[in-house]
């Protein structure tokens, strides 16, 4: 703002707005990466449908009670209830599920990640016709380019078919959950409370794989304090949190735009590796994450 002397005033919503613009997007991409580091510490001491029980059940609860205790309010019509569930069998019943089978299953770290980075562009494939969302050509340049640079980031010069079968059909139906799920989300559930939604969606979640954890596994849990605290980390803060970070980005953003930063979870997950299990990064490595950034920004820039 101008004053009459002629000096300047920042708006007053200016920073926290940057701080939303910047901050949010930040803190979306560190959570989501940490999922991956989570199962890693996790299933060692439980099989995958057990696991996600748990987790399912446990955030439900806490959502539950929350929603109660502050008297949120609950979907008015059945529909509405309807497409939040749907929203949970797909995000959270299929699509997390299915990462955490996957890697139980055999499939490397490196796979789980490069067919998670396909989500932008299958996001952007399907939001057209869907959600009547226009993609640019300069957009399509920069999902290009990020789905580039995350194959460089994860390549570890095998095959794709190396894996056991089972843990790539695992990994692509998550894929396909995850994409469908974000779009139906984007169209369904701008209006609903996010607190009683989301425990609606981890209901409907616990309602899918629950029977699956008797019917195909022991439920033995090891309960040592690795599995404890990834249990509450991917509790708490990813199901909990971090959903309600990715919920509250898509209401403000396309859902092109928004898939886009999945271009730099992968990057991310690289350098926990390295950091946290002392896994090797190179040069390529270092180009792809730059690489990924640049298809991130091009996606993402507003032009003035």
């Amino acid at each position: 703002m101008t004053m009459t002397d002629g000096t300047t005033t920042k708006h007053p919503g200016a920073g926290s707005g940057m701080v939303w613009i910047i901050g949010t997007p930040a803190l979306l991409v560190f959570l989501w990466s940490t999922g991956f580091v989570g199962a890693k510490w996790g299933l060692p001491y439980a099989e995958p449908f057990t696991f996600v029980a748990i987790r399912f059940a446990l955030a439900a609860a806490i959502l539950v009670a929350f929603a109660l205790a502050v008297r949120a309010p609950w979907p008015k019509t059945w529909a509405e209830a309807g497409h939040t569930a749907v929203v949970g069998l797909l995000l959270h019943g299929t699509y997390l599920t299915g990462v955490f089978c996957s890697i139980a299953w055999g499939a490397p770290a490196w796979i789980t990640a490069l067919l998670t980075g396909i989500h932008p562009l299958l996001t952007a494939l399907l939001a057209g016709p869907y959600l009547k969302e226009r993609v640019s050509p300069r957009q399509w340049i920069g999902f290009v380019l990020g789905f580039l640079g995350v194959a460089l980031v994860v390549w570890r010069g095998e095959s794709l078919l190396a894996a056991p079968p089972e843990s790539l059909l695992a990994c692509a139906v998550g894929l396909l959950a995850l994409s469908t799920g974000s779009l139906y989300q984007k169209r369904h559930g701008g209006s609903t409370d996010l607190r009683t939604s989301q425990a609606i969606q981890q209901l409907a979640a616990l309602a899918l794989v629950t029977p699956c954890a008797f019917l195909f596994e022991t439920r033995v849990v090891h309960w040592t304090g690795e599995f404890i605290g990834a249990l509450a980390w991917l509790t708490l803060i990813l199901s909990i949190g971090m959903f309600t970070l990715l919920y509250a980005l898509m209401r403000r953003g396309a859902a092109s735009k928004i898939a886009s930063l999945f271009f730099l979870v992968p990057p991310v997950v690289a350098m926990e590796a390295y950091f946290l299990f002392g896994e090797r990064m190179d040069l390529r490595q270092a180009a792809g994450m730059a690489l990924a950034a640049v298809g991130v920004a091009i996606v993402t820039r507003v032009r003035r």
